[in-house]
């Protein structure tokens, strides 16, 4: 793969990670009545935890966009 690929999946990471901490802080500071503190640190170990997710996921969003994916039986029709 080229490096282009890792920078726009880079992009695609920053916009899950941003999603991640607001809907993060969210639920901590509205739902479980946490304060400020506590809800930034429950922003801080949620997205500890959930780095390798968002990393594979922000390079599967990113190569779907390019690259479609044909079944076996689409390629024998198609010959």
């Amino acid at each position: 793969m080229e490096p282009s690929f890792f920078f726009g999946a880079m992009y695609v990471n920053y916009a899950l990670a941003v999603a991640l901490f607001v809907t993060v802080f969210i639920i901590s500071k509205v739902f479980l009545n946490f304060d400020i503190l506590t809800s930034f640190i429950a922003v801080i170990v949620v997205s500890l935890l959930l780095t390798p997710f968002t990393l594979r996921l922000s390079r599967i969003i990113w190569i779907n966009l390019f690259v479609s994916y044909k079944k076996k039986e689409e390629i024998k029709q198609e010959s």
